[in-house]
């Protein structure tokens, strides 16, 4: 049975998921943005016995205390936390495991470089880009704009943010909550049952919205589409030019890395869309530069550069697609998550 705890570090009150003994394989999962550590529930359950599986809330998400999030830099308040957890809770002498999906991927990536010696292994489930989301043209990175203009909190659909902070749980407007869990989280028609579904969205909603979380503030631009990164909130700490993982490529030692993402993803896609480039390119916001100056953003393409160096540089990792699987193959497909990601661990432990 997955147990909810209030665990009090250093940095903040951090409420956290647990399922198996302590003393058990140590795993950690970080859950992605608009969501919560709930979204891992089910699986924690299907999860080795032998296993010790904790899983935060974030800062600002699920039951974790809402402070703000300092964007400038990057994703390690995020990262900070979490190792003020891992030190709590008496792992910081153990190697674990972690797995970071989407937002989590970034966090995961982040404590890698900060603790690259505390990691038995390292998972990215569907991750942002070492890049960060939005804002560059190639898989090096480059910038569309100096000011990585179409990045950040101002890029987030208002209408969504808006029914976020009303708290919208019904599915009368393609912009709530639910249907955007259902038509981008997952690949349609995939539904859970209506139970879980609804336990999702209201983890959903438990998020804290407005400028020092989500998604952020944002700064005007003369640039296309006229919004650039803020320097507060979640999505503004994965805009490029504040985030930015590919020291990875550089740390030692070097975990085993496992990178798992469905065939399907809208969100994180070398066509996702999420992406300004790419949404100016189909026609959906008026006014495209061209490909020439804001391209779709090659998020896979730029994953997978990275990674390339990580391996050249004397690391190993494996790139695993599973069919028929959007932005959560975890809990569209757990049957092929739990072979690759459970045979990742065991090999690792």
């Amino acid at each position: 049975m997955v147990e909810l705890q209030l665990i009090s570090t250093p940095r903040l009150r951090t409420a956290v998921r647990i399922h198996g003994a302590p003393g058990g394989v140590p795993v950690v999962l970080v859950h992605g943005n608009v969501s919560s550590s709930r979204f891992f529930e089910e699986l924690m359950e299907t999860l080795p016995s032998s296993w010790h599986v904790l899983a935060p809330d974030l800062r600002g998400f699920g039951d974790s205390q809402r402070l703000p999030v300092d964007a400038v830099r990057g994703v390690s308040d995020y990262a900070d936390d979490l190792h003020s957890l891992v030190e709590t809770v008496g792992l910081a002498g153990t190697p674990f495991h972690l797995l970071g999906w989407s937002l989590g991927g970034g966090v995961a990536m982040q404590y890698a470089i900060d603790h690259p010696g505390q990691l038995a292994s390292l998972t990215l489930l569907a991750p942002v880009s070492p890049y960060g989301f939005g804002g560059t043209k190639d898989v090096d990175g480059a910038p569309c704009f100096p000011d990585y203009a179409g990045s950040g909190g101002g890029a987030a659909n208002p209408e969504f943010v808006k029914r976020l902070a009303a708290g919208d749980a019904g599915q009368d407007s393609d912009f709530s909550p639910r249907k955007v869990m259902s038509n981008f989280y997952f690949k349609p028609p995939f539904r859970l049952e209506e139970d879980r579904e609804t336990a999702y969205v209201m983890a959903m909603l438990q998020m804290a919205v407005g400028e020092d979380n989500y998604p952020g503030d944002s700064t005007p631009s003369t640039n296309w589409p006229t919004v650039a990164p803020g320097h507060r909130g979640c999505n503004n700490s994965l805009a490029p030019g504040y985030f930015d993982a590919t020291p990875i490529v550089d740390i030692d030692p070097k975990p085993p890395v496992l990178w798992l993402r469905g065939d399907s993803d809208q969100i994180v896609s070398d066509n996702s869309l999420f992406d300004f480039g790419f949404l100016g390119q189909i026609g959906a916001v008026p006014g495209w530069p061209g490909a020439d100056v804001y391209p779709p953003q090659p998020m896979i393409a730029q994953t997978r550069s990275v990674l390339d160096r990580y391996a050249a540089n004397g690391g190993r990792y494996a790139e695993e697609v599973i069919e028929n699987a959007a932005h959560s193959p975890h809990i569209e497909q757990p049957e092929a998550f739990l072979e690759a990601f459970v045979g990742f661990v065991r090999r690792n432990s």
